[in-house]
């Protein structure tokens, strides 16, 4: 697992990416699809920005709305394709 203060960072940065870019506040643990806060197409921009921001590549079943859904989901997705690229 990465640090939480790297996992803080990656909070931090997600959700003032997603403030920016929909000029709505959001909480790490508030659910992006449910809330009105994305569409299919600004999904696809979070995927590059995540892959372009953080080095990893999102593909195949991490293409999954579940990693998307929360600041959280996503963090601990980055958290996961990190480690996986560690190794």
């Amino acid at each position: 697992m990465g640090t939480s203060t790297e996992n803080a960072s990656v909070e931090q940065q997600l959700l003032s990416f997603l403030e920016e870019r929909t000029k709505t506040p959001w909480t790490p643990d508030r659910d992006l699809f449910a809330d009105g806060g994305l569409s299919s197409l600004f999904a696809m921009e979070l995927v590059v920005h995540l892959e372009s921001t953080y080095d990893i590549m999102v593909a195949g079943p991490d293409l999954q709305l579940m990693n998307f859904r929360t600041v959280n989901a996503m963090v601990a997705m980055v958290d996961r394709l990190r480690q996986a690229a560690g190794e």
